[in-house]
């Protein structure tokens, strides 16, 4: 995630730590290093000025000056603006309404709307406990509607069927219909893209919005396209009254910069980031806990919660009192563990969230090579049969 603009911010982080003494000279240096790593990650030009001028603004102040330790109060006001940047802390989804509250997903082709209307479908059922219905508007492209079908089944939401006939708004008020006759909560209704903004798209989805009232509209983008993201976030602001924003592709080995510059350029905040492509790999955005993995902190909140929720808790503590007393622990039980950090989202996932200092120990390690290793491990262990899973000294030479 933001690799690049996490490796340099980090290195910075560090140097101003290692400050006896602030004086402009010094935040003047650190500042144009900080403008250069914001400007290689693709955070758009005004948004750099404006987050430069209020990190000097308070970096110069008294309360800097006459800090203890005023490296550190530089890496705070550092991280302050870049959350405050972002939004500042969480920005909940809105389902204030007379149910069924109705979502309208927007954004380009390719952003990720049609899977990340499933993950948020898949997040109300299970955070919200909410009974949800979704609804395919992109009547430009079949595959969408059998798409969107394929993954709110697995998100265990319902489909509202469409076809390529029929008219988007059409489509979205029968969906709305059937919702308020079976007492459905959410409505979310996915939005046909296109590869560049065209007046025919943006005409579209505002008489679409003009038809079903959303209670939210969220604009979808990823977070990889670096400018083109900030160019397309302008189109839909001057076309939509957008509500909030959900970044996908966050996991990808981007610039980053999509995050810096989106809730700038819109006003919307940023309310969910994809973190993976997995149906449950939607985060709620926390703009404070996202700036500290950016610098390089890590994100040990996240990282806590990632585990409690991949975890088997019965199992864990049924496997502990095997161990305790005296049973061993066998190949079915390192099966499980394997199985079990892929539900958190494997080794990278949750190397993501620990802090920089803590990963560089760990930067000598190829991570796709231990992926691929914990996998063959995998396949192994599965091609044994019970018995030698429980009882692996049994296994002879010609089996190894």
């Amino acid at each position: 995630m933001a690799s690049a603009l996490t490796d340099k911010l980090t290195r910075l982080v560090k140097e101003m730590r290692g400050q006896a003494r602030i004086t402009e000279s010094n935040v003047q240096d650190m500042l144009r290093e900080v403008r250069m790593a914001l400007l290689e990650a693709d955070v758009a030009l005004p948004v750099v000025r404006d987050f430069i001028a209020r990190v000097k603004e308070k970096a110069l102040g008294q309360e800097v000056l006459g800090s203890l330790k005023p490296g550190q109060a530089l890496v705070g006001i550092v991280n302050r603006e870049l959350a405050a940047t972002m939004g500042e802390g969480v920005a909940d989804i809105n389902l204030a309404a007379q149910p069924p509250a109705v979502i309208l997903m927007a954004g380009l082709q390719g952003a990720g709307k049609t899977t990340t209307t499933a993950k948020l479908a898949k997040h109300l059922i299970e955070k919200r406990k909410k009974k949800v219905l979704t609804v395919s508007g992109d009547v430009y492209r079949p595959a969408a509607i059998e798409q969107l079908k394929t993954v709110t089944q697995q998100a265990g939401a319902e489909w509202f069927p469409s076809s390529p006939e029929q008219k988007p708004r059409d489509i979205a008020l029968a969906a709305l219909d059937y919702a308020k006759k079976h007492y459905f909560d959410v409505l979310l209704v996915d939005t046909a893209g296109r590869l560049a903004i065209d007046e025919a798209l943006m005409q579209e989805i505002r008489e679409l919005h003009a038809a079903i009232k959303p209670v939210e509209t969220l604009f979808v983008v990823d977070a990889m396209q670096g400018q083109d993201a900030i160019n397309t976030a302008r189109a839909f602001k001057e076309a939509l009254p957008l509500t909030g924003i959900v970044l996908t592709k966050l996991d990808g080995d981007s610039r980053g910069g999509a995050a810096l510059s989106v809730r700038q350029i819109t006003g919307a905040p940023i309310k969910f980031a994809g973190v993976s492509e997995k149906l449950d790999g939607l985060e709620v955005f926390d703009a404070e806990r996202h700036a500290g993995r950016i610098l390089g902190m890590g994100d040990i909140v996240a990282l806590v919660e990632q585990v409690s929720a991949g975890v088997d808790m019965e199992a864990a503590q049924k496997l502990a009192a095997k161990v305790k007393s005296g049973d061993g622990f066998d190949l079915n039980d390192f099966l499980g563990q394997i199985q079990q950090m892929k539900q958190m989202g494997g080794l990278s996932s949750l190397m993501d969230k620990l802090p920089a200092q803590l990963t560089a120990k760990a930067g000598a390690v190829d991570m796709d090579r231990a992926e691929r290793d914990i996998r063959r491990k995998e396949g192994i262990i599965q091609s044994m049969t019970a018995l030698e899973r429980r009882k692996p000294e049994l296994i002879k030479a010609t089996r190894k």
